[in-house]
């Protein structure tokens, strides 16, 4: 039994409590031994994230887990009753998974319930919704006493890998709610002792609310970060304008999750805060868990975590490095609601060599985002907007935030906030630096803006495509590949 699964309930009211509740309730909490909060299932989870850095062996480990999650879904899964006779053809694990058919969010949405063990109940379920950058969340389970105690176990590995300590406060600007920044005069950070985290507001990143963010830094100290990329680029921007050594210097490492991280963003980060700037990668239905190296841009998924492959359009494997394909994941560990060949609607290339410390490790050279992260090209190629982004980054170093809008092919408009416009110059140059990024396929349109809009997760999206571009996906591969 794990306290966080049966508290996880109160946790929006814990949230939205006076800092002097959370003060005393989280300090309180937060000095419970790690057996009480997560559960006996934690420790075991920190002992097969060690098991899954050592090579020898961990194929038959993975296979094992696969055969586990396979097992429960052919034998309990409505589903999948229709494929339980590959429970006795004696096909090794993989290659009974490769018979089973791709499952995207749609088929999940349509029927909830045909996805559900029947071996596991009500009591063994914690409903979870899918949030990020869709406006159509779904609705499903994650095993209770399990699935959470599995994801703290992870993402400590992950907070080492970064460099964080016992003792370290946190800086979020993960998109969450301050309760008093809505409020007139009101304080636009909290603190949560549970985790350590100083929160700010994702909702104020304007300059002239900068000062207030600035002093609650000197205030808690925090050396380590949490964050979107696109809410800590205004910060960083105005503390490369506004130079704060003892809060930068203070910054041994930022790890950003959830959002593409543009050369622009990247570039401002490294050169402001003179740490690692890690990227994870991973989402709330918790079927893959993937991260980069302080000495590695690529992203390296955990082997034990959830099972990676990657697909072309038809849905058969793409194992050539460098070929994009879409990211598909089969879940570990979550029985009350397997996801088994779950189409994640991301896009990634594989590398060609695994990194030294991480022998068994599956890695991608790059994840390109979401389908609704391409632009359609007049001659109806797809382009990643990860390659827009690249292409003109020093051009916009004097620009708060920019989104990409298109309503037609080859034609996009590119929306900037800044306090001034852009010299003619500067325009000139970023509308070249598309052509030829799209060779030819899109003309762009600059206009200046007074805000862009997040999501309700305080997420920014850079792309606001109203084309549907479902039916383009096959042009993409070849783009990839020429990219």
């Amino acid at each position: 039994m794990a306290l966080e699964d049966i508290l996880h309930p109160l946790l929006s009211a814990y949230v939205a409590s006076p800092q002097w509740v959370k003060s005393s309730v989280g300090a309180a909490y937060s000095a419970l031994p790690r057996s009480l909060r997560y559960g006996s299932r934690f420790s075991g989870f920190a002992r097969e994230v060690e098991r899954g850095k050592v090579a020898e062996g961990l194929e038959g480990a993975i296979g094992h887990k696969l055969r586990a999650t396979l097992e429960v879904a052919l034998q309990t899964v409505p589903a999948y009753r229709s494929h339980r006779h590959l429970l006795a053809s004696g096909l090794p694990p993989r290659e009974m998974l490769a018979r089973l058919p791709l499952c995207g969010k749609e088929q999940i949405k349509a029927n909830a319930a045909s996805f559900l063990s029947s071996a596991h109940g009500e009591r063994e379920r914690l409903r979870m919704f899918t949030g990020g950058s869709t406006a159509n969340p779904m609705m499903f389970y994650a095993h209770k006493h399990v699935t959470r105690p599995k994801e703290s176990a992870y993402f400590e590995d992950f907070d080492r890998r970064a460099g964080l300590r016992d003792g370290d406060v946190i800086l979020n600007l993960r998109g969450r709610t301050v309760p008093t920044a809505g409020t007139p005069g009101g304080r636009l950070w909290m603190y949560e002792p549970i985790k350590r985290h100083l929160i700010l507001s994702s909702d104020h990143l304007e300059s002239r609310y900068m000062p207030e963010y600035v002093k609650a830094l000197k205030e808690w100290k925090p050396s380590f970060v949490h964050a979107f990329s696109s809410a800590l680029y205004p910060l960083a921007k105005w503390l490369d304008e506004h130079p704060e050594p003892d809060i930068t210097s203070r910054i041994r490492g930022i790890q950003l999750t959830s959002e593409n991280t543009y050369p622009f963003q990247m570039a401002l980060l490294k050169r402001v805060f003179p740490c690692p700037v890690l990227r994870g990668y991973g989402h709330t239905e918790r079927a893959l868990l993937a991260a980069t190296m302080p000495d590695d841009d690529r992203y390296f998924f955990w082997p034990l975590y959830g099972y990676l492959e990657l697909v072309d359009p038809a849905g058969n494997p793409v194992t050539e490095p460098g070929v994009l394909g879409e990211i598909v994941g089969t879940s570990f560990d979550n029985f009350v609601m397997p996801f088994v060949r779950y189409r994640t609607g991301d896009f990634g290339a594989w590398g060609s060599h695994p990194h030294p410390a991480l022998p068994g490790y599956p890695v991608l050279e790059r994840i390109d985002g979401r389908l609704q992260e391409f632009v359609v090209c007049r001659d109806e190629r797809l382009i990643s907007v990860c390659t827009l982004g690249a292409a003109h980054f020093s051009q916009l170093a004097e620009v708060d935030a920019i989104q990409y809008e298109q309503h037609e092919p080859g034609r996009i408009a590119l929306k900037i906030v800044a306090r001034s416009d852009l010299t003619e110059n500067a325009s000139r140059k970023i509308r070249a630096a598309i052509s030829d990024k799209t060779q030819g396929g899109c003309e762009v349109t600059i206009c200046r803006v007074d805000a862009i809009e997040r999501t309700s997760r305080g997420k920014h999206k850079m792309l606001i495509q109203h084309l549907d571009i479902s039916g383009y996906l096959g042009a993409a591969h070849v783009e990839a590949a020429a990219a």
